[in-house]
């Protein structure tokens, strides 16, 4: 009898200290939820729309610390931190009541989304597909085969990269209102500003990826005996790859920003260009937001499918495997 209860007395704390570490693995969520609820009762009913908010937002950011440090906080982290963002945005302005023309609430901007999708569905093929695919494609394609060409002869080397240092750093309200009057105001237009804007930061990643090889890697491919399309295929590309991913990604933001503000200088009725200007005049702010939200979606779908295509094509590179 006295080994039994001896045996009792040593599993009790074992089972005490893990019966409490599910509560303490538990307990963040129940608190974060409570939290949250009680934060907006007391700002709804006590009138105190500061305090509120502060609550709310220290629940949150709790809530998401403790979950970035799950298996799956990798990916509910962002999630969770745009959530919460969303949510002091829609508090702020239920609270406070800040007037729509100011700035409306998620709410109403979802609403309107909502109630206008065939008309941004025809904004975002006429501005992303038409204009910035089309624009980004050219662009890019152009800057690729340029760069080839200028990593193998340092007149064009010395000659190209200064111009295209010029013409990059031209504004785009300057240049946009040019090539409007000289590609008319349809889809044209647009991909052709973005083929201005695009065209010299790929060249530019290009070449420098191209000249981003060791003298013993170029030493190892000559005692190979390699002809100079086995060095640029196997070597040269290789090692710019990185940098052309980079460029890419970088185009991708510019081609749709320079697509939307081309066709604030002319465009047909239609557009997100178009409908932002528009409707910024009638006062519209939820239709504004819904085409800026149309936008920011097509812009990081396009950044996410780049990416994605870079960590398959690149796993080697040290940049990838330090990702994980």
């Amino acid at each position: 009898m006295g080994t039994a209860m001896t045996d009792q007395r040593q599993t009790h704390p074992s089972q005490l200290g893990e019966l409490l570490a599910r509560l303490r693995r538990i307990a963040p969520l129940w608190l974060w939820g409570a939290g949250l609820v009680a934060a907006l009762f007391a700002g709804i009913l006590g009138g105190l729309p500061a305090i509120a908010i502060l609550i709310t937002w220290a629940v949150c950011w709790a809530g998401n610390t403790w979950i970035a440090r799950t298996t799956a906080g990798r990916w509910l982290a962002p999630v969770i931190f745009g959530l919460t963002l969303l949510i002091l945005w829609e508090i702020t302005v239920r609270l406070y009541a800040v007037p729509t023309v100011i700035l409306p609430a998620p709410t109403q901007i979802a609403v309107t989304l909502a109630a206008n999708l065939p008309t941004l569905w025809a904004d975002f093929v006429q501005t992303v597909v038409k204009g910035a695919l089309t624009g980004w494609l050219i662009g890019c394609g152009a800057g690729i085969a340029t760069g080839l060409l200028v990593a193998r002869s340092d007149v064009l080397r010395r000659g190209l990269l200064p111009v295209g240092n010029f013409v990059a750093a031209l504004p785009i309200v300057g240049t946009a209102p040019i090539l409007v009057m000289w590609f008319g105001f349809g889809w044209e237009s647009k991909a052709a500003v973005v083929v201005v804007m695009v065209f010299f930061p790929m060249l530019v990643n290009t070449v420098a990826g191209l000249a981003d090889t060791t003298a013993m890697q170029r030493d190892l491919m000559r005692t190979y005996g390699a002809t100079p399309g086995q060095d640029l295929r196997y070597l040269k590309l290789q090692a710019a790859l990185p940098f052309i991913f980079n460029g890419l990604k970088i185009a991708t933001t510019l081609a749709l920003i320079g697509a939307i503000v081309a066709e604030f200088f002319g465009s047909p009725t239609v557009g997100l260009g178009f409908r932002i200007s528009t409707e910024v005049g009638r006062l519209n702010l939820p239709m504004v937001w819904a085409s800026i939200v149309t936008a920011a979606l097509a812009g990081s779908l396009s950044y996410g499918l780049i990416a994605a295509l870079e960590k398959h094509l690149t796993f080697w590179h040290p940049s990838q495997r330090a990702r994980g």
